[in-house]
């Protein structure tokens, strides 16, 4: 397979899970600003939003202030975010358009299929109602695409480069999501303030609340979350299911075998399995935390960096 496909592939994939990620952290921050009742707390989560899905030096190079509405519309259609879901969903399309030919027919349709109706939606008037529409229609269109590609593709190479995109992005953002959370206990850690409610959205954003609760009712402990989204093995978005389907997916690529090429990918991946297999969450304070998953987030970087130098990827296609 060309190395232009296999970059296609990998990155499409990436943003298909990005744009979901981020549509779930918005959807649910609206339904809380719906249920606050300290309006100013509710103002101070947004900060958090904009470390999740974007960046806040790039909002800032933008904007003079946070203001709620400007910053909703740079998350969700702005064109001068390379992570707004409208940009992410334009680069998954057009890195499924160059390679229609060895994806299934219907994904294809999926994916075009939202970039039509988005021009309608970017006419309608910009209500609350019509943006939480829009996030669960970014919501449906990736699980619908993830659905044709688990039911429709053979489990050929396309189908690995696919798969070690989404893994990988999912644990990156798995992993910004709890820095965030830890940052803000850590900050608020003399304050008397609800904790509970930290760890309770940052399930929410992970989609993991049923999954969590059905393991430790009837509590929230924020060790046992930590320990359920960095270390649970059987949960599909904690860090460690993630990076075990990278390691399978690599593996497979290369069947089993380590190559000259591939050897620096492989110690990589080793490595990274057994930091988090050596990590004690139960034992580490906040500080720790926060260093373990800025370290994380960089290996990511790192692993990302070489998986592309290891099958010649290029650079991803972007969208004017």
């Amino acid at each position: 397979m060309l190395s232009r496909v296999a970059d296609s592939l990998y990155w499409m994939s990436r943003n298909i899970e990005r744009s979901e990620n981020n549509a779930r952290v918005l959807s649910v921050q609206l339904i809380h600003m719906l249920e606050a009742q300290n309006q100013e707390a509710s103002d101070r989560d947004w900060e958090e939003i904009v470390e999740v899905c974007a960046s806040a030096k790039d909002y800032y190079s933008l904007y003079d202030r946070l203001d709620r509405e400007t910053l909703i519309q740079y998350l969700t259609i702005s064109p001068f975010n390379v992570n707004s879901l409208m940009n992410c969903m334009n680069y998954a399309r057009e890195n499924a358009r160059s390679t229609r030919d060895i994806l299934p027919e219907e994904l294809w349709e999926v994916l075009n299929a939202f970039h039509l109706d988005q021009k309608e939606w970017q006419e309608l008037p910009n209500t609350r109602q019509h943006t939480q529409d829009y996030l669960d229609r970014v919501i449906k269109t990736s699980m619908t695409s993830q659905g044709v590609i688990e039911s429709s593709m053979s489990r050929g190479t396309p189908y690995t480069f696919i798969k070690v995109g989404k893994w990988l992005e999912r644990a990156e953002k798995t992993a910004r999501i709890l820095n965030v959370t830890c940052e803000k206990n850590r900050k608020e850690a003399d304050v008397p303030t609800d904790h509970y409610y930290y760890w309770l959205t940052a399930l929410q954003f992970l989609n993991g609340y049923d999954a969590y609760i059905k393991e430790h009712p009837p509590t929230m402990e924020s060790k046992h979350v930590l320990s359920f989204l960095i270390k649970e093995g059987t949960f599909p978005r904690s860090i460690r299911y993630c990076m075990d389907h990278v390691f399978e997916a690599v593996n497979k690529l290369e069947d089993g075998k380590i190559s000259h090429y591939s050897e620096d990918l492989f110690q990589m991946l080793e490595l990274i399995q057994d930091e988090i297999t050596r990590t004690n969450i139960e034992e580490m304070d906040m500080n720790e935390l926060m260093s373990f998953l800025d370290h994380f987030q960089d290996r990511c970087m790192t692993l990302s960096r070489m998986f592309s130098q290891t099958y010649y990827l290029i650079e991803p296609v972007h969208v004017k």
